[in-house]
């Protein structure tokens, strides 16, 4: 709900459980009031006041920088004065920069408008709010636009800029949203890693200053995450306020936490500033990604099930929330590039035989590819490789009553390719200077529509050529010397941002036009696991680390805000390829569990005691998969913490099923039986575990008693059902 008090000046929007309060000062600046649990009133102006009452420029005339120092910016701007941090800087043509952004009209409204070129979240009739400001001396009005979502306790925010003047001008900063928060919040949580190390959890205190996560690679990248949480200092799992953004985009992000000198914390969270700048000609509208912020009173337990529920209802493409996904198995650790269809087809038969759904070819089938430095751009099948070209093969795995998938990585281009050959002004590089290179390749200019129209041609041609029911989208190096020879020089800041809107052009155009093709995407593994991503593609490769130990604090910061069922989880061989560690074959398969379960490894090469296991591995994922895919997630113990074991359970929306997923990663002598205390079941119903019946309660507050397990890196999945 969004109400408009207008003889108080305030704006509300509520969602079943919390309350976001704006309100507009005499002078027309608008201010952030309250953000928390719900209240019922709109007579909340008082809040909004910094200091001496009344303190604003009309009544004390002489300190409007000392206001603008102290004041709530709704939406805090730059250069006249507010010297936090802001969300938005344009300097004009005369080489200024300053805004003064005041209210100027707003428009509450049912149907939500998409943002043009970029994924948002569905509206689905809930309920949005335009707030335009203006800064007339420059010609400039800033919407700022909120749509709430009730049921999931979400408010998404995003911002359009356009320049109603008659002169060009250039954003020089463009974040999506700014919260201001009082000193009940202490800590900070934020995802961090590396390669095959994706999104561990980390959690630091707020100090005096800025804490900032970022990334500059062109992608979000493995090693931050755009996404940021404040928590009260007794948050933990079950209990303790969180306030949350994480940004529907998947290029070059900036996520900060400022104290300021009176203990008043701002958080906000948008487009990197640094390699942007976009010139804005008159009439011209930017817009900039959207903003999922969420707060919640029930722990990050709590926050994760709202933004799991959110995703699942509003950003996942609709058609594969609840849709059954396949059983894959890729060939990259089973062959890399070295294959033929003959030795596909052989892998295909083993799989078939096991229960397995799809075999997804991966890298090399296209140009000359026979190891990672040549080919890129030159989408043509090998026939030296696949004999008769791609259609043979493909009839021929669907003759064994399988599906099939490919591998591309469209947005790179090899030195060595007859593409790059032809056209060496379609990869980006700084005039005058040698390209660098990464993984052996360059990155193609997407500000230049001829290439996206070219690449999403060799895409659809090959697409189109045979029954291929999967991709696998990958980008296995990051964006450096983004210069475009298309571009005029004032245009330049535009290159890495541009390069996001044709990445999401071309897999719209995909999903558009193979509205029953499976996208994963991929980037190194999980260098671009986020919410641009999701709008098209239901799952993303988590990690190119398929360690299940390793695997257990990726899938938890992952999980933190992502539906289980968008994470690519496989059971790959053992030692594991990337840190060589060797844990048993069932283990690797309840780690695996949770997500869109899989495997990665030559089944025709394998132990024959580890491949007798794998029926009854898929007979356990299917039995659970509905369950893992629409249920609530509940953290019960982690691995990264306590350095012993890791436990999580799901439960089913009725609360009458459950599973419960426990992995000794260490273990211990001489101890006692571990009371696990479950979550998310109801108090006053009965369930069976392991054939005894317990309340709810009982379970939850007494907890289910585990035994040591024997050996390091064993696992147990315990099922739970309603007695009833």
């Amino acid at each position: 709900m969004v109400i408009f008090d207008g003889d108080k000046r305030v704006f509300k929007l509520d969602t079943d459980n919390t309350s976001y309060v704006m309100g507009i000062t005499e002078e027309g600046y608008l201010g952030n009031i309250y953000y928390g649990k719900k209240v019922d009133s709109t007579d909340l102006v008082y809040a909004m006041r910094t200091g001496e009452h009344p303190f604003t420029p009309s009544k004390v005339p002489g300190e409007k920088i000392s206001f603008m120092d102290k004041f709530p910016m709704e939406y805090p701007f730059a250069g006249t004065g507010d010297f936090r941090s802001s969300c938005i800087n344009i300097r004009d043509n005369a080489g200024q920069e300053g805004l003064e952004l005041k209210y100027k009209s707003h428009n509450i409204y049912a149907e939500k408008r998409k943002i043009d070129g970029m994924p948002s979240a569905r509206g689905d009739g809930s309920m949005s709010l335009d707030i335009v400001l203006s800064d007339e001396a420059l010609g400039a009005e800033v919407t700022l636009v909120y749509t709430v979502y009730e049921e999931c306790d979400i408010i998404t925010r995003s911002v359009k800029v356009q320049n109603t003047s008659g002169k060009e001008f250039y954003i020089t900063k463009a974040l999506s949203a700014c919260l201001n928060l009082e000193t009940d919040v202490s800590d900070i949580l934020s995802l961090h890693g590396s390669w095959a190390r994706e999104r561990h959890i980390q959690r630091s205190k707020i100090e005096y200053g800025s804490y900032v996560t970022e990334s500059l690679r062109g992608e979000p990248g493995h090693q931050d995450h755009p996404f940021i949480a404040v928590l009260s200092g007794n948050c933990s799992e079950n209990c303790g306020d969180v306030y949350a953004m994480n940004l529907i985009y998947s290029g070059n992000f900036i996520a900060r936490v400022q104290k300021d000198q009176f203990d008043k914390v701002r958080m906000s969270i948008g487009i990197h500033p640094e390699h942007f700048t976009w010139k804005l000609e008159s009439g011209q509208c930017f817009e900039m990604p959207e903003v999922i912020m969420q707060y919640s009173c029930k722990s990050t337990n709590g926050m994760t099930n709202n933004f799991h529920d959110f995703f699942r209802k509003y950003i996942l493409p609709s058609k594969w929330v609840e849709a059954e996904r396949p059983v894959l198995i890729n060939n990259w650790e089973a062959t890399y590039f070295d294959f033929n269809d003959d030795k596909l087809v052989q892998i295909a038969e083993e799989a078939s035989k096991l229960g397995i759904d799809m075999l997804v070819m991966d890298d090399g089938w296209f140009g000359h590819r026979n190891a990672d430095n040549s080919s890129l751009g030159d989408w043509y099948v090998n026939e030296e490789k696949l004999k008769g070209g791609l259609k043979k093969l493909v009839d021929r795995v669907n003759a064994l009553g399988m599906k099939f998938g490919i591998w591309f990585e469209p947005e790179m281009i090899s030195p060595d390719s007859d593409l790059y050959r032809s056209h060496p002004e379609w990869a980006l590089a700084l005039d005058g200077r040698e390209p660098g290179l990464c993984r052996t390749q360059y990155v193609l200019d997407f500000s230049r529509h001829e290439v996206v129209d070219y690449i999403y041609g060799r895409l659809h041609d090959i697409l189109e050529s045979a029954n291929i029911e999967y991709v696998k989208w990958d980008m296995n190096r990051p964006i450096a010397e983004a210069a475009s020879l298309s571009l005029p020089a004032d245009r330049q800041g535009e290159v890495m941002h541009r390069h996001v809107l044709a990445l999401y052009e071309l897999q719209e155009r995909l999903v558009n036009d193979f509205p029953d093709l499976l996208l994963e995407n991929c980037s190194g593994g999980g260098a671009r696991f986020d919410a641009g991503m999701l709008y098209y593609s239901p799952q993303i490769w988590c990690s190119d680390n398929a360690d299940p130990v390793e695997r257990l604090m990726i899938q938890e910061g992952t999980h933190l805000i992502y539906p289980l069922s968008t994470t690519g989880t496989h059971v790959a061989d053992s030692p594991n390829h990337v840190n060589g560690r060797i844990t048993p074959f069932d283990t690797r398969a309840d780690v695996a569990l949770t997500g869109t379960f899989g495997y990665e490894l030559d089944v025709t090469r394998i132990a024959e005691e580890e491949r007798n296991l794998i029926p009854a591995q898929i007979e356990k994922y299917k039995k659970y998969r509905n369950l893992i895919q629409t249920g609530d997630y509940y953290r019960i113990a982690s691995f990264r913490e306590n350095g012993r074991y890791d436990s999580y359970m799901v439960v089913s929306k009725d609360k009458n099923k459950a599973v419960l997923v426990y992995v000794q990663v260490v273990t211990d002598s001489n101890v006692l039986n571990k009371k696990i205390k479950l979550c998310g079941l109801a108090s006053d119903k009965k369930y069976i575990v392991d054939d005894m019946e317990y309340l709810g309660s009982t379970l939850m507050n007494v907890g289910y008693i585990m035994k040591p397990l024997r050996g390091d890196f064993q696992s147990v999945v315990v099922e739970i059902n309603c007695a009833g």
